[in-house]
């Protein structure tokens, strides 16, 4: 199958513009974010800190780049730790439109950057860094070259698909359906067939991208893989039919990739009109159904088909007259520009007297406080919360304070469980900190900064021996 090669100087100058503006300004944002970093966050963060193959949730492509980009700041501030989102979803935009050049022309190219810049979850992955966002530019990068080979039926093109799609693989599991798109269209499509040779050396480069994991993973009793299994929990507890979190999740996409470029999409999906449409459908669509059906068996949360709009993007550009593509950059440009906005002026906005982004408050200032008490009293810290313990770590960076999660039996329900558990090297007492009661007479102690996400809650800190936590006999 020939494709038609729309030359970079055509696109890419006005394209490279697009994608200054939007990096500098959500950068900007950050420099004036008011907001704390997520638990996954500062999870992500350690992570770096302590550098392996893989690690008890994820794949660790995250905390290899945060550790890069830290390090080589010389900060581990939170500007810095998010900054690599904006980035990457700039490059990811360039690569799609690269695509888009490829396959359609320098209009289509030009939209694509632009849409995709535009689109709501890549406003908010440009300012909290995710998996996601890791993974966007190493599976957009897969397709591009998945296309190139095609015409090219080039070796090395076909080796670039493989490193790609194992790169995206290493940040996020969801890169798998790359892999489905691409069975698909060597199944369904003869003009777009690699030939074996190349196939082969498709899976050779994913295979060597991906080895240090499944070693990993094979070394540490499947650790991430049944976390994995876990998010669908009806493969360990039986399927219940919950049409209405298939139906929440459906229409939150609407949400994710905006409620006009998600509309063209779905028009897209009905309409596929041969090549190269066709083939960015199977690329597209295998995400999107899976994890409505997920949604439909137990549950699913809104970023779980973000693999579906890659492609997808593309998808819309080709499928909306000129004049909806306005309306739909204009829309989701006004969905976009509030995150950023938000994140500077919180904790405004309210809603119902509580700051619309308080999940994303408080977190910092309860961590001093927990520190503050346990520096007081020369006391470790335990938790069971994986929010809390997480956080603890981040904000305790600089500061000798031990560290440690509940001890647990059974499988371990975080990573700071599996690798951070009290220990019976510990003695003496400890500072706990939890909600509810706990399970060993405590000293309540006060102190606590209860505000944003906590405010209102139950926490509390308590001077406990730490045998009694140890479950050691005559504590």
């Amino acid at each position: 199958m020939t494709l038609q090669k729309t030359p970079l100087k055509d696109w890419l100058p006005l394209a490279l513009g697009f994608v200054a503006v939007a990096v500098a300004l959500r950068l900007l944002a950050l420099a004036f974010d008011r907001t704390d970093l997520f638990v996954d966050e500062v999870q992500y963060w350690f992570w770096g800190q302590n550098l392996d193959f893989g690690y008890y949730s994820k794949p660790p492509l995250i905390g290899w780049l945060i550790r890069a980009v830290t390090d080589l700041a010389g900060s581990d501030a939170v500007f810095w730790v998010r900054m690599p989102g904006a980035v990457l979803h700039g490059v990811t935009a360039l690569l799609l439109g690269a695509l888009a050049a490829r396959l359609v022309g320098r209009s289509a190219a030009l939209w694509t950057v632009a849409l995709y810049l535009s689109l709501p979850f890549v406003a908010l992955g440009s300012v909290m860094i995710s998996t996601d966002t890791v993974m966007a530019p190493f599976f957009a990068a897969a397709l591009l070259f998945f296309f190139r080979l095609t015409d090219t039926r080039a070796l090395r093109d076909a080796l670039a698909v493989g490193v790609f799609a194992g790169l995206a693989f290493m940040a996020k599991y969801a890169a798998i359906y790359f892999l489905v798109g691409a069975a698909l269209v060597m199944l369904t499509q003869p003009a777009l067939r690699p030939g074996w040779r190349n196939l082969a050396g498709m899976l050779a480069g994913f295979a060597v991208m991906i080895l240090p994991n499944v070693l990993w993973n094979l070394s540490h009793d499947l650790t991430t893989v049944s976390h994995t299994m876990d998010n669908a929990g009806w493969l360990r507890h039986g399927a219940q039919l919950g049409f209405g979190s298939m139906a929440e999740f459906f229409f939150s996409q609407f949400g994710v990739f905006g409620p006009v470029t998600m509309g063209a999409l779905l028009v897209a999906y009905l309409r596929p009109k041969g090549n190269p449409r066709a083939a960015l459908v199977l690329f597209s669509i295998p995400a999107l159904l899976t994890v409505t059906v997920q949604a439909l068996l137990d549950k699913a949360y809104a970023n779980w088909a973000v693999a579906t709009y890659f492609a997808g993007v593309i998808l819309a550009v080709m499928v909306l007259p000129r004049t909806w593509r306005w309306v739909a950059l204009g829309v989701n440009l006004a969905l976009s520009a509030t995150l950023p906005l938000f994140i500077v002026l919180a904790p405004w906005p309210e809603v119902g007297g509580e700051p619309l982004l308080k999940r994303y408050l408080g977190r910092h200032a309860l961590s001093e406080s927990i520190l503050d008490l346990a520096e007081a009293e020369g006391l470790p810290v335990v938790s069971s919360d994986r929010d809390i313990i997480a956080d603890l770590f981040y904000i305790g960076r600089d500061r000798d304070v031990p560290l440690y999660a509940m001890p647990e039996t059974g499988r371990a329900s975080s990573y700071y469980a599996q690798n951070f558990a009290l220990t019976e090297a510990v003695s003496g007492d400890v500072l706990v900190i939890g909600s509810g009661s706990l399970r060993c007479e405590a000293e309540l102690m006060d102190g606590l900064v209860l505000t944003g996400v906590y405010a209102g809650s139950d926490l509390h800190a308590g001077r406990v021996s730490a045998d009694c936590l140890l479950g050691k006999s005559g504590s």
